[in-house]
């Protein structure tokens, strides 16, 4: 059999490379002959540039910026054929924080981000791609803007402190992008505001409790208003604590990262050739069925008839719901390993022991 195997990452514990190794040595172990191509994927998380160098390679650029507590952080973008690719979770992603409480949550910024796109910026790129995913903040992009130059002031004209939109009045100066094109690689649609919005949706994960959700969505709403462009309720918006909606403001024009990374990485290609495709993640849940990764995968393998199987760190989606999605069957590696702290323990060879099991099942 021709089997594409092409997952995302899995939470913290694999990278999207680490998890397609894992499968494809499970896999070989009761299917020796099987022909199996390797595409490791990524939305616009975590592992979003790594993926697309490992496909395309291209020329990283390392640089030292403020990480989402200030703490300065190792971070680096991607330059692909004059397009620099910007992973928003390597300047303030979660795996940055290490506790997560309302106040890092409260506290947490994107200036990061910015430092990011303006070095960018000045290396002469004509677009900017910023994948959303995977981060601790909450502050509308403030702190990506305050990097590009832009500064928030209060009611009195005094500069505010770029991790926090609460208090601001008013925008002093406007952000300086040098005609760079942006781009917001996402594959969430929530909107900035409400119960669907950043802080409601996915402040909790960042260590938000009640009270810092309200005050999150409040200091959103206030902080809408001076963005340059009306944006609150586009789709996309909310996503990675509001730096959608700031990059939206700016002219960002939004796509989904996985179809970009599909697209990049030649996945229609590889299950043009394919007999069965294999992907996975962290938690196969009801966020996976609204457009992540696995979806792209399973929807790209139906339109060509051909089967597609969903190894997962948790399963949570019943069989009826994935099969809407295009997923034939399901598999839990923590259900095979006996247990979630089983699975942790050993997150590759737990993994790659679920894949020969399945490969037995399903290679012919």
């Amino acid at each position: 059999m021709r089997v594409v195997v092409a997952p995302d990452s899995f939470g913290g514990t694999l990278s999207a490379t680490a998890a397609a190794e894992a499968v494809a040595e499970g896999w070989r172990r009761s299917a020796p002959g099987d022909v199996l191509t390797l595409l490791p994927l990524a939305d616009g998380g975590t592992g979003f540039v790594d993926v697309l160098h490992t496909a395309r390679g291209g020329t990283w650029h390392e640089r030292t910026v403020t990480g989402p507590l200030g703490a300065p952080v190792a971070a680096r973008w991607l330059e692909l054929g004059g397009v620099a690719y910007v992973e928003s979770a390597a300047a303030c992603g979660l795996h940055l924080v290490a506790g997560r409480t309302p106040h890092t949550a409260r506290r947490a910024s994107t200036r990061g981000v910015g430092e990011l796109i303006a070095d960018a910026r000045d290396a002469g790129v004509t677009e900017v791609v910023v994948g959303l995913g995977g981060s601790a903040t909450t502050d509308g992009g403030a702190g990506m803007l305050a990097a590009l130059g832009a500064v928030a002031v209060d009611a009195a004209g005094r500069p505010l402190p770029d991790g926090a939109p609460s208090g601001a009045a008013g925008l002093a100066a406007a952000p300086d992008l040098g005609g760079v094109r942006l781009v917001a690689a996402a594959d969430v649609d929530n909107p900035l505001l409400g119960p669907h919005g950043a802080a409601a949706v996915f402040g909790p994960q960042k260590g938000a409790d009640e009270a810092a959700v309200a005050e999150l969505d409040a200091a959103l709403a206030a902080f809408a208003d001076l963005l340059p462009r009306e944006v609150r309720d586009d789709p996309g918006a909310g996503a990675a604590g509001g730096l959608g909606a700031a990059l939206l403001a700016l002219g960002a024009r939004r796509v989904s990262g996985a179809g970009l990374v599909r697209e990049l990485v030649g996945l229609d290609a590889a299950l043009d050739a394919a007999d069965l495709a294999v992907t996975g993640e962290g938690s196969f849940d009801w966020q996976s069925l609204r457009g992540k990764l696995v979806t792209t995968v399973a929807r790209g393998a139906a339109d060509r008839g051909i089967p597609c199987l969903v190894l997962a760190g948790q399963v949570s989606v019943g069989r009826r719901e994935a099969g809407a999605a295009g997923v034939d069957s399901a598999y839990s590696v923590a259900d095979d390993a006996g247990g979630v702290a089983a699975s942790l323990a050993d997150p590759a060879g737990t993994l790659a022991a679920l894949a020969a099991r399945v490969a037995a099942r399903w290679s012919r």
